[in-house]
């Protein structure tokens, strides 16, 4: 199996091709159709990724739709998108899954009937895709491990705040974390919990979690909203110089609870490298050309408060403004 790391030059993708968009508008003939699938379109991590397939099909003169479900639990709703495209007559389809599973069948239809096949950020129980984009979801597990554990103490008393158990990249963070943790005689994990992707109800979860185990003084979390449960659990709490917390990815809520303290580290991945590349995959292999590797890992970053005005950290912890 090969591998492209792109450390460095997803990072500058993202700069130099943010301004960069087209409007989304019908299916047009002329022009070769994507089809981009996600887990959501509201979340600013989803919005990054969408800037990335604009500025792509704007440099490759693709036509694309981009759609998602109401919310990432919603795999049934996400699987008559991949019906969808595939009656519309997508010539590719580049998509990031909400379960592992539940879509394979579909998948392997479309490619089939000569579809090509571009995974990003969320893995499917197929080998019929050409190229998969992403992170490399156990080791930014074991990114947040090392932040956790960075923060020093003599134990760590430590709250797992996951999301649906049926995704791919979510089940890969945990278990990289977890295996680190393992080797990590300060570490106890006392409970593992699974939430919603939805802030409020995380929030709940998280409270409850809080409650009911006084002794935690570290959490762990893996998405986006999660991330935002769990800071304002702590900030209603009042936990904020007791509970350090480690999350994923950045919007300016996020942000805002790194600078005042409810969040210790975000670790950051690259949305807008999985967007681009994923439509500039679905270019080339729809013009005949296989890609120079089978898995494209795009950067993950770890953003404490000390060090989150430094000038590469802002680029990236700051990317969301870039892209809207």
């Amino acid at each position: 199996m090969k591998i492209r790391n792109l450390i460095g030059a997803a990072g500058a993708l993202l700069f130099l091709l943010a301004g960069c968009s087209i409007p989304s508008g019908s299916v047009q003939t002329q022009k070769p159709y994507v089809a981009v699938i996600t887990k959501s379109t509201s979340s600013a991590f989803w919005k990054s990724v969408q800037s990335g397939v604009k500025a792509a099909a704007s440099e490759y003169n693709l036509d694309y739709t981009f759609e998602g479900p109401a919310n990432e639990e919603a795999w049934e709703d996400q699987n008559v998108l991949i019906q969808n495209a595939i009656d519309n007559g997508a010539q590719a389809i580049v998509i990031s899954a909400i379960d592992y599973t539940a879509p394979a069948e579909l998948i392997d239809q479309a490619a089939d009937q000569g579809v090509h096949i571009i995974i990003i950020d969320s893995d499917i129980q197929t080998d019929r895709a050409a190229i998969r984009i992403g992170t490399d979801n156990y080791r930014a597990g074991e990114a947040a491990a090392r932040a956790l554990f960075d923060g020093g103490g003599d134990k760590l008393y430590i709250g797992i705040v996951g999301f649906d158990i049926h995704s791919e990249n979510g089940q890969k963070r945990e278990q990289g974390f977890e295996a680190a943790a393992a080797r990590e005689s300060r570490a106890h994990i006392v409970e593992k919990i699974n939430c919603s992707s939805q802030s409020e109800t995380v929030q709940a979860e998280t409270r409850s979690l809080l409650l009911r185990h006084p002794e935690i003084n570290a959490i762990v979390t893996f998405n986006e909203l999660t991330t935002l449960g769990v800071g304002h659990a702590i900030e209603e709490l009042g936990l904020q110089d007791t509970v350090r917390v480690v999350g994923f990815d950045n919007n300016v809520v996020s942000v805002g609870m790194l600078e005042t303290g409810e969040i210790d580290v975000l670790i950051v991945q690259n949305p807008f490298a999985m967007g681009y590349l994923g439509l500039e995959a679905a270019f080339r292999l729809i013009n005949g050309q296989q890609p120079d590797a089978d898995h494209i890992d795009t950067e993950v970053r770890a953003i404490g408060r000390e060090d989150m005005y430094t000038e590469q950290n802002q680029k990236f912890l700051f990317s969301f403004t870039q892209n809207q």
